[in-house]
């Protein structure tokens, strides 16, 4: 549990008031919808640095979500675990990456493919 401030955060001069907090939030309540259904992956690569995920940053996936076309999600691709975001339209299924040195990649029918979750939300350290 951490506790919670109930005022805004400016990003000028810092609060008097920041030293009072008036409540405790759960982060798991707040970041995680299915529990047992959640898994954390640590990102290697720049291949989404687009979408605000760098190397080192955890991910939350959900494994009972049902993957949509623009989701970010975590794929298994021919035996190895790739984090992107999934394009599927008109039965065109590609995996694209955010980051412009990474050219899309399309899904053929022979390929072991398998959206393994849906990426809910990215823990980015600042420091």
């Amino acid at each position: 549990m951490l506790n919670v401030c109930n005022w805004a955060v400016h990003a000028g001069f810092p609060s008097p008031a920041a030293d009072y907090a008036e409540e405790q939030i759960d982060l798991n309540k707040h970041l995680i919808r299915n529990k047992a259904a959640t898994y954390v992956f640590r990102v290697k690569g720049d291949s989404m640095t687009g979408a605000g995920i760098y190397e080192g940053d955890a991910l939350l996936v959900d494994r009972s979500m049902d993957p949509k076309h623009n989701n970010i999600v975590v794929a298994q691709l021919n035996n190895e675990f790739t984090v992107k975001r999934l394009y599927r339209r008109g039965g065109v299924v590609k995996l694209m990456a955010e980051n412009p040195i990474y050219p899309p990649r399309l899904i053929k029918e022979e390929d072991d493919f398998v959206v393994w979750g849906v990426v809910t939300n990215n823990i980015h350290k600042l420091c």
